[in-house]
């Protein structure tokens, strides 16, 4: 019995050792994000196809943030339900502050409104980090359609009501609700084919299964340089640089400004502390000047801000988009 109790003892003793031990792994594990990240590579999840802004995007802070941090950065394109898996799967990973998301209006507003449901909420699964960067977007057509100007083509399209289709990157997108405005603004109507990234829905303009998009001129104006498409009009308040384009008040269109925007977003889980690290390093990354410069040759302006403000702007967004939405009267499944 003696030693059958010595045994007992020791096992209890073994047992109360193992799980302090893990305990104080634990609380390591818990206490290293915000000290020693990144300890190992980070992936950065993108709700869209590769060559999409987000993805060009990615790519391009991938590479300065695995310079400045000496760890790798690496990007996974999670593409499908306009941008609601890829940022679901964030909204659902750990927050240790190795899964992080670089995301668009629709998935992290505008997809609120519209989705009957969605398998997270952006405004509570996720914790904003930074503003990324704004860009404009601009309406194109194919050079076959034969138009030289918007007014042409708005005329085209009240003589031709639903013939036309236009293409965008999901729904909720700018792509779709710029689009929607501009059919609320003239008085057309337009079909919309939506496609899982601005590549797709460029190539369908070439292809003739779309006729017209508003994207960002990232994927617009490589084919407006080739002579495919045709650039009519930019969806900002006044001309944007380094394009010589009218604004759609210019052409006779008032009220239709849409800006596209890039987010930088973790899990909401993720510790406070370490929230505060990521955005120094992102920030850090947008506000070099290598980065800026590559950004500003994809037209997308950068940005880069606090946590609380780019919080902020969203909920702002929401506001401003959410009237167009529900008059479009579009809701998805």
């Amino acid at each position: 019995m003696p030693a059958q109790r010595q045994r007992r003892s020791l096992t209890r003793t073994v047992l109360l050792m193992t799980g302090l031990a893990c305990a104080a792994l634990a609380s390591r594990a818990q206490a290293q994000p915000a000290t020693d990240w990144p300890g190992r590579p980070v992936k950065l999840v993108v709700p869209f196809g590769p060559g999409s802004t987000p993805d060009i995007f990615a790519r391009l802070l991938a590479d300065r943030l695995s310079q400045n941090l000496r760890q790798a950065f690496v990007v996974d394109n999670r593409a499908g339900a306009g941008g609601n898996i890829g940022t679901n799967m964030v909204a659902k990973a750990a927050g240790d502050g190795y899964t992080i998301g670089i995301s668009i209006t629709g998935p992290l507003v505008n997809n609120t409104v519209l989705y009957k449901s969605l398998p997270y909420d952006p405004f509570k699964d996720l914790a904003p980090i930074t503003l990324g960067a704004i860009q404009p977007n601009i309406l194109a057509v194919p050079a076959t359609l034969g138009v030289n100007s918007a007014q042409e083509f708005f005329a085209l399209l009240k003589k031709n009501p639903g013939k036309y289709n236009y293409a965008s990157v999901g729904a909720g997108t700018v792509a779709h609700l710029s689009m929607e405005l501009i059919k609320v603004r003239t008085g057309t109507y337009i079909v919309h084919i939506p496609y899982p990234a601005s590549p797709a829905a460029v190539t369908s303009m070439l292809t003739g299964d779309t006729q017209m998009a508003s994207l960002a001129p990232a994927a617009i104006m490589p084919q407006v340089k080739a002579g495919k498409l045709r650039a009519l009009a930019v969806s900002t308040a006044e001309r944007y640089p380094g394009l010589d384009l009218p604004t759609f008040k210019e052409v006779g269109i008032p009220d239709v400004e849409a800006t596209a925007w890039i987010g930088v977003v973790a899990p909401a889980s993720t510790p406070p502390a370490l929230i505060e690290r990521i955005n120094k390093a992102f920030v850090e990354a947008l506000k070099h000047p290598e980065v800026v410069d590559k950004l500003r040759a994809q037209y997308m302006e950068p940005v880069g801000n606090s946590p609380r403000e780019f919080a902020a702007f969203m909920q702002a967004e929401l506001k401003r988009w959410k009237p167009i939405i529900e008059r479009s009267q579009v809701r998805l499944d």
